[in-house]
């Protein structure tokens, strides 16, 4: 189970930068605060931050908890949170994250332009299905399908739905996902979620070229 959350963590929420859009009041302590943790921490610091950032995450829910950008980026401190923990927790933390990312999307499936579909999406196919978790690869290609429909031009709609078609051996369907995320218009306000995005553009695209190398290969032998 540890080692399943840890994967998710750092394929899925290592970098994760929402599409640029006005944010709430509120949102915005949990969106620096998440970014300090995420970037500029590591070990047993990073670990204390995000335990603080918890904290705060669920103060904030109570003052507003029909602000759907609040709800997203409460959704995504736990399930960052759920991949640095691991273990039995790591579940428990991906169901409030989920259940929190659904209010969003009930409340106002269009805030942040989308994103709450696009985390969603992601944690329906990294997190293990029935009986451990609610994994579901049908769901998160829906999911990760509506986020593309409201946010066709987003560095991160396409780049994370790159990531599911690479996990389902799409690959060259995925290459043309991120040749496009990677083109995307840059983000004046988030410079450093762009800088990491794109540099995680270009690793999936390595993994990409080697798959489809290998495809090659094997085909040729054949």
């Amino acid at each position: 189970m540890k080692k399943a959350y840890m994967t998710f963590y750092s394929l899925v929420f290592g970098i994760i930068s929402l599409s640029a859009q006005a944010i709430s009041p509120g949102a915005l302590p949990l969106q620096s605060g998440w970014e300090h943790a995420n970037y500029e921490l590591t070990d047993k610091q990073q670990i204390e931050a995000f335990e603080s950032l918890i904290k705060k995450a669920d103060a904030i829910k109570k003052q507003s908890p029909q602000q759907p950008d609040v709800l997203i980026w409460r959704g995504i401190i736990y399930a960052s949170y759920a991949g640095i923990k691991g273990g039995l927790s790591a579940l428990s933390m991906a169901k409030t994250a989920k259940a929190d990312l659904e209010k969003a999307i009930e409340i106002d499936k269009q805030a942040l332009n989308g994103s709450a579909y696009t985390t969603l999406g992601t944690l329906y196919y990294k997190v293990p299905g029935w009986p451990l978790g609610f994994g579901d690869k049908a769901t998160a290609e829906k999911l990760l399908k509506n986020a593309l429909r409201l946010n066709p031009q987003g560095i991160d709609s396409n780049y994370f739905y790159a990531l599911f078609l690479m996990d389902e051996k799409h690959y060259k369907q995925a290459e043309s996902y991120l040749l496009f995320a990677k083109k995307a218009a840059p983000r004046a306000d988030r410079p450093l979620a762009d800088k990491g995005r794109l540099l995680e553009i270009d690793k999936a695209l390595a993994e990409v070229s080697t798959h489809m190398n290998d495809q090659i290969d094997a085909n040729t032998a054949n």
